[in-house]
C-alpha cells in the first residue's frame, strides 16, 4: 500500500504537477509529478538555446578549437555539423518528457527502474555541479574585468598570490557575487527563469554584433585572415581533426542535451519543442559561429594577437563604457545558461533521491555549494584542460543517453505508463528487480568504464569521442540484452 501523499511538499519550482491517489511519497513531490499545465512556446525553447549557446563557455570552447590546428573555415564547419547532431539528439530526448510532462530523473525510471533512476540522477547532478562551477567562474571573470576597468586600484587584489586555491582575492569576491546572484534568480522558480532566459539570449546578440562590427571596421576586411592556426593541416589529416572538433562540440552540449527533458516537459506540444530546437540550434548557431570566427580572426590585426575569449576581447577596448557594457552582457548571458543547464538539472536530480526531504530549491542549492568546493577555475584554465574536462564528463553522460534512447524507442516502443512511474508496488511496470533494472545499470557501467579508459589511456584524439563511445556501447548492450531477456521470458 502506497503511503499517503497529503503532506507532500508544494512545488518550490513554482510549476506544480498533479499528484494522483496512489502515488508513493518516496517517489513524488509536486516538482516531480506530471505537469498540470504545459505552456512553453517555440520561442521559449529558442531563447533557451540562445542563452545556452551565447555564453562565455560556448565562445571559449569554440575558440579553443583553433588550438587543434584548424583554419577558421574548418572551425566553422565543425561547429555547424556538431550542432546539427546535437539538434537531432535533443529531439530524441525531448519527446518522452514532453509527452508525459515529467523531468529527466522521472522519465529515467522507465529504463532504470523507479529506484534505479537515482543512479543516472546522481551522476547527472554531480556533473551539473562541475559545470555550474565552471560557468559561474567564467561569468565572474567578466565581473573582474568590469571591476578593474572602473577601479584600477583593485589590481593588487587580482594577483593570484592575493587569494588561495588558485584564485585571486578579487576573483573570489566576484565568484561569490555571481554565486549569490544566480541563486537569487533560481530561488524565484521556473517562470522567473523562463523570463530571464527570454531576455539573455537576444541581449548578448546585440553586443556580439556590435563587437564584431567594430573589430572588422578597425581591422579592415582585407586585413582579416581566416587562417589563424600556426599548424597547416591538409588532406585527410585536417578531416580527422575536424571530426575530433565535432565530437568536442557534442561533448560540450552533452549535459543539457541529456536532461533536456527537464525543459521539454513544459512544451505545449512536441511541435513547439522541435521548432524551438531548430531555431535555437542549427539556425541560431550558424549566426553565432560566424560571429565567433570573424571576431576571433579580427582580434589578430587589431590587437596583435589571437584572442578567443570574448571577455578578454572586450577588455582590450579603449572605451570604459564599451568594456563595462560588453562584459556585463556576457556575464548575464552566462548566468542565464548556468541557471537553466546547471541549476535546474540538479534541482530535479537531487530532489528525485528523496522527494520528501529534498525540494527542488534544496537540490539546486546542493549543487551551488558543491560548485565552490571543486575549484572550477582549475577545470577550464587552458584549451588542453578544457578538452580533458569535456572528455571526462562525456564519458559518464554518454552511457546514460544511450540507455534512455535504446529503452524508450526500441524496447518500450515509445509507450510509457505514467502512473507506474510513481509506484513501488511489485506489479508496477517499472519495478523490475526491487525497483532496479540491472540491465540498464550494467550497460551504463560498462559504457562509462570503457569510455573513461579511452580518456585515461588513449590518445587525445580518441578521448574526444568519449561521449560517442559510452553512448554507443551502452545503447547496444542495453538493447541486445533487454531484447534477449524479453525473448527468453516470452518463450518460457
Amino acid at each position: 500500500m502506497a503511503e499517503s501523499v497529503e503532506a507532500t511538499p508544494v512545488a518550490t519550482s513554482g510549476t506544480p504537477g498533479e499528484i494522483k491517489p496512489g502515488y508513493d511519497e518516496r517517489l513524488t513531490n509536486e516538482d516531480l509529478a506530471p505537469l498540470k499545465k504545459q505552456s512553453w512556446t517555440s520561442y521559449n525553447f529558442f531563447a533557451f538555446w540562445m542563452s545556452d549557446v551565447h555564453s562565455v563557455g560556448g565562445y571559449v570552447t569554440a575558440g579553443s578549437l583553433f588550438a587543434l590546428g584548424l583554419a577558421a573555415w574548418q572551425v566553422l564547419v565543425a561547429l555547424l555539423i556538431g550542432i546539427t547532431i546535437v539538434y537531432y539528439l535533443c529531439n530524441l530526448v525531448a519527446r518522452p518528457s514532453q509527452a508525459t510532462g515529467t523531468p529527466y530523473p522521472v522519465i529515467s525510471r522507465v529504463s532504470f527502474g523507479v529506484l534505479g533512476a537515482n543512479i543516472p540522477a546522481i551522476i547527472r547532478g554531480l556533473i551539473a555541479v562541475a559545470w555550474y562551477g565552471i560557468q559561474t567562474y567564467l561569468a565572474s571573470h567578466s565581473l573582474v574585468i568590469v571591476a578593474l576597468k572602473l577601479w584600477p586600484g583593485l589590481a593588487p587584489m587580482a594577483e593570484h598570490d592575493s587569494g588561495f586555491a588558485g584564485l585571486s582575492a578579487l576573483g573570489w569576491i566576484c565568484f561569490l557575487a555571481m554565486w549569490v546572484l544566480q541563486a537569487a534568480v533560481f530561488w524565484r522558480g521556473m517562470e522567473a527563469i523562463r523570463r530571464f532566459i527570454d531576455f539573455c539570449g537576444p541581449a548578448v546578440y546585440v553586443v556580439m554584433f556590435l563587437l564584431a562590427g567594430y573589430l572588422v571596421i578597425e581591422a579592415g576586411w582585407s586585413n582579416i585572415d581566416l587562417n589563424l592556426s600556426e599548424v597547416n593541416l591538409s588532406g585527410w589529416q585536417s578531416v580527422g581533426v575536424m571530426i575530433t572538433a565535432i565530437a568536442l562540440i557534442v561533448s560540450y552540449f552533452s549535459g543539457p542535451m541529456l536532461n533536456y527533458g527537464d525543459f521539454a516537459r513544459y512544451g505545449r506540444t512536441f511541435k513547439d519543442v522541435k521548432k524551438g530546437n531548430f531555431l535555437g540550434l542549427p539556425i541560431n548557431f550558424i549566426v553565432f559561429a560566424l560571429l565567433v570566427v570573424i571576431t576571433a580572426a579580427a582580434t589578430l590585426p587589431v590587437f596583435g594577437r589571437l584572442i578567443t575569449d570574448p571577455v578578454e576581447t572586450v577588455a582590450e577596448l579603449d572605451s570604459t563604457f564599451a568594456v563595462v557594457l560588453g562584459a556585463l552582457t556576457f556575464m548575464i548571458a552566462t548566468i542565464g545558461i548556468n541557471i537553466v543547464a546547471n541549476f535546474v538539472s540538479p534541482a530535479f536530480d537531487f530532489s528525485n533521491v528523496n522527494p520528501q526531504k529534498i525540494s527542488w530549491r534544496m537540490g539546486g542549492m546542493i549543487a551551488a555549494v558543491g560548485s565552490v568546493l571543486i575549484t572550477p577555475w582549475n577545470l577550464y584554465s587552458s584549451p588542453e584542460v578544457i578538452h580533458y574536462t569535456l572528455d571526462t564528463l562525456g564519458a559518464f553522460i554518454g552511457p546514460l543517453y544511450g540507455v534512455l534512447i535504446a529503452d524508450y524507442y526500441l524496447i518500450k516502443k515509445g509507450k510509457v505508463v505514467v502512473d507506474d512511474l510513481y509506484t513501488l508496488k511489485a506489479d508496477g511496470t517499472y519495478h523490475y528487480s526491487k525497483g532496479y533494472n540491472p540491465v540498464a545499470i550494467i550497460a551504463t557501467a560498462v559504457g562509462a568504464i570503457l569510455a573513461m579508459a579511452v580518456v585515461l589511456f588513449g590518445s587525445s584524439t580518441a578521448a574526444a569521442f568519449s561521449w560517442f563511445i559510452g553512448a554507443i556501447i551502452a545503447f547496444v548492450l542495453h538493447w541486445v540484452v533487454s531484447r534477449s531477456r524479453r525473448t527468453t521470458t516470452a518463450a518460457a
